[in-house]
């Protein structure tokens, strides 16, 4: 598949990441005479989707711009195999001293990506499509994101900032569920407006409402099944259901076959398993 638009924070990104590792200076590589020049091979060492090219790149961009990177696969392709990925070239200094950070992206993104391919394939076949969430690792919100749809999911709101997400107390504190969406829909602009319901007569009461989407939270399967009854039998235009809540792969195809048109997965970003990949000179 085709990668998509890559963040504009790659280079923030890995400058944190850089300045992390490397502190004031890598004194292990300065063991290596400075005009020293390798070359070295990137492999993989399980089947995964790939992910984090960019980010891997702009580690030897921002340590050396000779540095050449030349790859073999792309973001978004799946890896069946064991297999190099890429061939690095350069000042050796450079590459000793963005192995470690380059690898971490590389691992992380497709990790993450790999994940988000899992629960897609597994819903294959269904009307559901996958949510990532914002249960991201810190700092790398829009590369997660990135990676998750890399994977074929779809994101989740970017913050608080780009979507209402109308959760209990909300609905406490404003008085109701339709009260809550109202005050929502007025107080904000061509911002989507979620509401979570916790029980079939809220669930109701949100249809009724000019919501964009009800999430129906830590529902068990027969719930999801007689909230979607509710909602198709309703006679408001139809408002798209959300399942979300300790879902996993085992779970996750018994969901969206209760005709729900949403599964949000905090478990894609959140419970990342890193990918293996070394870095060998040759």
């Amino acid at each position: 598949m085709s990668a998509p638009r890559l963040p504009g924070d790659i280079g923030e990104a890995v400058a944190r990441a850089l300045e992390e590792d490397i502190g004031d200076g890598d004194v292990s590589a300065a063991l290596v005479a400075a005009g020293d020049r390798a070359a070295a091979e990137v492999r993989i060492q399980e089947p995964a989707i790939l992910c984090g090219t960019a980010w891997f790149d702009e580690v030897f961009r921002q340590l050396d711009p000779s540095v050449t990177v030349r790859w073999r696969v792309r973001d978004g392709d799946e890896v069946g195999e064991p297999a190099t990925v890429c061939s690095v070239s350069g000042p050796a200094r450079a590459l000793l001293s963005g192995e470690r950070t380059a690898l971490d992206f590389l691992q992380t993104l497709s990790g993450t990506a790999t994940s988000a391919h899992r629960f897609v394939e597994a819903v294959r076949g269904t009307d559901a499509r996958i949510l990532d969430t914002r249960k991201t690792l810190p700092g790398l919100r829009t590369a997660q994101k990135y990676a998750v749809r890399c994977g074929g999911a779809h994101n989740h709101r970017a913050g608080l900032f780009d979507a209402v997400l109308i959760k209990e107390n909300h609905i406490a504190a404003l008085g109701g569920v339709a009260a809550a969406v109202e005050l929502a829909i007025k107080s904000t602009s061509g911002v989507p407006v979620l509401v979570e319901v916790e029980n079939f007569e809220q669930l109701r009461e949100a249809l009724e409402t000019g919501a964009d989407r009800v999430l129906l939270d830590n529902l068990s399967v027969e719930e999801l099944r007689e909230a979607v009854r509710i909602r198709d039998s309703h006679p408001s235009d139809r408002m798209d259901l959300e399942a979300s809540g300790g879902i996993d792969l085992a779970s996750v195809r018994s969901v969206a076959e209760t005709g729900v048109d949403w599964i949000s997965i905090g478990a894609i970003t959140k419970n990342v398993r890193s990918i293996a990949f070394s870095m060998r000179f040759v």
